[in-house]
Order: structure tokens, then sequence, then C-alpha cells
């Protein structure tokens, strides 16, 4: 993997994702739902991924630079190709189609893909598991932000919720 593969991924994730939030009129919709007193605010989510982003690709660059019989090497790319589709699609469901619930589900895996890389990667390159650190604390948060919003508040899309009151 070369670096402008890095490069070609970060584009191509951010730019699915821009779609349905940045251009849509809409991208308010997070603050008009109930939220819990944890929830960041809106202009929080944009450097936290870059973040995320930067570091979720310094990881997967070192996992997949390695000797490709590494035990687990495929593993990891493989949670973390998945990790990069969720993280594309997310304002699709979210804001797009307008589906909190589709964003908790989308928000869960990606949590549990996230841990998977984590656990994976510290047997063979401590370094990737560290860069894949940030976003396993950034999703533990949004995790239960999400969840939270989807439980307490009505899904447009799926014609569902609030669940609890």
């Amino acid at each position: 993997m070369k670096w402008w593969h890095c490069l070609i991924i970060y584009v191509v994730a951010n730019g699915i994702s821009l779609i349905p939030a940045g251009f849509n009129g809409d991208e308010a919709f997070y603050n008009n739902f109930e939220q819990p007193g944890l929830a960041p605010p809106d202009w929080m989510f944009a450097p936290v991924w870059f973040i995320n982003n930067v570091t979720s690709l310094i990881g997967l660059y070192t996992i997949v630079n390695l000797p490709a019989d590494t035990h687990r090497r495929s593993s990891v790319i493989w949670a973390e190709g998945i990790s990069w589709v969720l993280y594309a699609t997310f304002a699709i469901l979210y804001f797009g189609m307008k589906s909190p619930v589709l964003g908790a589900v989308n928000t869960a895996i990606g949590l549990l893909l996230t841990i998977l890389s984590v656990a994976w990667s510290y047997r063979i390159s401590r370094k990737a598991a560290w860069m894949f650190a940030p976003r396993l604390a950034w999703l533990l948060l949004a995790t239960y932000v999400s969840a939270w919003i989807a439980l307490k508040n009505r899904d447009i899309f799926l014609e569902i919720g609030p669940f609890i009151d």
C-alpha cells in the first residue's frame, strides 16, 4: 500500500459522506433531536473525524504493509474496509434517509469492528492498534449517543419511535 492509496480512501469516503449532509440543506438535523447530556456539539464531528480518519489510515497502512502471511492481517484489513464503508454511508442513513435508528446500527457495527481491529492489531502491530484507538474512544461515545437518540426520537424513514419517553 502506498500513501496515495490512503488519500484515495479518504477522498472517496468523505466525498460519499458529504453528499446527504452537505448538500440537502439539513445540516442541523442532528440538533433537532432530543439528546443526552454527553452529546457532543455538531461542530465537533468534523475535526474529530478528521483525526480519526488520519489515524485509522495510518493504522491500516501499517497493517497492509506487514507480510501477507501475518496472522490476523487479512482480518484487520476486512474489518477496516467495512469500517470505511460504514463511515462513508453513515450520512446517507442518518441525514439523507433521516433515520437515527439506522444511524445507531451503523455506529454500533462500526464500534464492534473497531474493537476487533484494535484487538487483532495489538498482537501484530501495537502502532496500528494505537492508531485505531482514537476512533475506538470516539465510537464508544458515539454509540451511546446514537442509541440514546434512536430510542428517544422519532425515526422518519422507518416510521417508528420514540421507544422511550
